[in-house]
């Protein structure tokens, strides 16, 4: 009895070589090809693309030296590309004058390169999360002593990376009109509120400071600044007290010089409006036992967060943040940096 003949075995080895990355030649070919057809079709698109973007090397060398001649304000065509590209060792690797003639004969003109360029940009987005989904999975198989928590934070680091990067991207210049379309909007929706107040923001606890900037704003960057020993710190912290305590709102602190524990023994007497020498040698009177149960009361049921790991990056930063948002809803009331030259 003859036996059916086996299929050929797929194994997984087979199947990464059959997994093309995500990627559009024809939207790089008509970039490069609208740019030799129309120099000025840069000042549309040279901020929204690297040549990283690009899949074919042989599209970024093009792209490089397209680039490096409009940078330098000369005429970037088929002939001064090619004399770029040879000048550089890489006429053979991209094709040559050939290549570059074959490019603008087919694109019929730069008008849509803006659109292009965005392609080209998401499928280069696409092509880094597949890698970092790589390199995740195999941190995970071999996490070489890491314990999950740490691959957890190099894993977000790693996507927040390609999300930053993205941002890099934007619009550029925007027109005012739009701009004060959500300023007249934000404007309306305060003198709409059931209860007007001054305080617009999140409000620090210090009245003066409240009155000057309608407390602190969605968005706003606020830096302390002041010479060595002059309470920063203690300021921030009184910031932070106030906000968690008194509004309720989370509070996240990283804390990349001091201890969490002496941050909180600072809280603590800061509330509790005790000595810290009493607190550091715990020789404490009835009176400051009871200042410090009040305090610890306070701060017990605070929605205050200390991060003191050193060296954080902003990467870090920001996906350690967005994790604690996602506790509370995506909203955090404040986030505190301690300091941000040790970033």
């Amino acid at each position: 009895m003859n036996q059916r003949p086996q299929k050929p075995r797929i194994t997984d080895s087979t199947l990464d070589h059959l997994r093309v990355p995500p990627h559009s030649i024809e939207a790089e070919q008509s970039i490069l090809g609208g740019l030799l057809l129309d120099n000025q079709a840069w000042d549309r698109m040279g901020d929204m693309i690297v040549d990283t973007d690009f899949y074919r090397d042989e599209h970024r060398r093009i792209f490089r030296q397209i680039r490096s001649l409009l940078e330098r304000a000369k005429p970037a065509d088929v002939v001064t590309v090619a004399e770029a590209l040879d000048a550089a060792g890489e006429g053979e690797q991209t094709g040559g004058l050939a290549y570059l003639g074959e490019l603008a004969a087919n694109t019929p003109s730069a008008a849509n390169i803006k659109r292009y360029a965005e392609i080209v940009r998401e499928r280069s987005v696409l092509r880094q999360l597949v890698a970092t989904a790589d390199e995740i999975a195999s941190d995970a198989l071999n996490p070489l002593g890491r314990d999950a928590e740490t691959l957890l934070d190099e894993a977000e680091s790693k996507i927040f990376k390609i999300a930053e990067a993205g941002a890099g991207h934007n619009e550029g210049f925007v027109h005012i009109n739009p701009l004060l379309t959500q300023v007249v909007e934000r404007i309306q929706e305060l003198h709409d509120r059931d209860n007007p107040s001054d305080i617009t923001g999140v409000p620090t606890g210090f009245i003066d400071l409240d009155q000057k900037t309608s407390g602190f704003q969605p968005g706003d960057l606020i830096i302390v600044a002041g010479r060595p020993s002059m309470g920063k710190t203690a300021f921030a912290l009184n910031i932070a007290e106030n906000v968690a305590v008194d509004s309720g709102l989370p509070v996240g602190i990283f804390s990349m010089e001091m201890g969490g524990a002496q941050l909180a023994m600072r809280m603590l007497a800061s509330i509790g409006r005790l000595n810290s020498q009493s607190l550091r040698t715990g020789r404490m009177n009835d009176d400051e036992w009871s200042k410090l149960s009040f305090a610890l009361g306070k701060l017990h049921e605070a929605p205050i967060y200390i991060d003191e790991t050193g060296g954080l990056s902003p990467a870090n930063l920001r996906a350690r943040a967005r994790r604690l948002a996602r506790q509370y809803g995506g909203k955090l009331g404040l986030l505190v940096i301690d300091y941000i030259q040790l970033m």
